[in-house]
């Protein structure tokens, strides 16, 4: 291929597809544009397609990934209540990854949508400070903002139970934790 030459249509879906089933990382839709010689909003709308498809395709902070169906061995799940204002939520989420939890995801319960999900994906300081820095630029809400009293719940993933249990205790400490 052309170095300028532009991936069309259901070839590029295709290598979108490849692309991410091969990666270790998330990758942004810049850098897919990049790769098949098209604009990020040309990727935006693909995925969109994907998704329609059931493509497990998600969008984090760090870009996008391909959900695999396995689970990953060894993993604990689980699912937390928190609740802050919305200047604390650098704090609740370093202290989740301080404890060696990662956070999969947020949601809420939305008086008109119902229940509303997004991915987050952090699981060290500095995917922390990205995912802030992130909704800053983009001037985004967090979906705490849009709950009554700031309720939210959190899916972590941990090694252990410990860390679990380590991570809720310091959640409570700081007054984050709905019991």
């Amino acid at each position: 291929m052309n170095e300028n030459e532009k991936i069309l249509g259901e070839e590029r879906r295709e290598f979108i597809i490849h692309t991410l089933l091969a990666s270790s990382k998330p990758i942004t839709g810049r850098e897919l544009g990049e790769m098949t010689n098209v604009s990020r909003q040309v990727i935006v709308g693909d995925i969109t397609l994907l998704k329609a498809r059931n493509a497990p395709i998600i969008a984090t902070s760090q870009g996008y990934v391909y959900m695999h169906a396995q689970v990953i061995p060894g993993k604990i799940k689980k699912t937390i209540v928190c609740r802050h204002t919305p200047e604390k939520t650098e704090e609740e989420l370093n202290i989740l990854v301080d404890n060696g939890v990662t956070v999969k995801d947020v949601k809420i319960e939305h008086p008109v949508y119902g229940d509303l999900s997004a991915s987050i994906m952090v699981s060290n300081r500095n995917e922390v400070k990205e995912f802030i820095k992130k909704v800053g630029e983009e001037k985004a809400v967090f979906l705490l903002n849009l709950t009554a009293g700031g309720i939210h719940l959190h899916t972590i993933l941990a090694d252990s139970e410990i860390q679990i249990k380590n991570a809720e205790e310091a959640l409570r400490k700081a007054g984050i934790l709905v019991e």
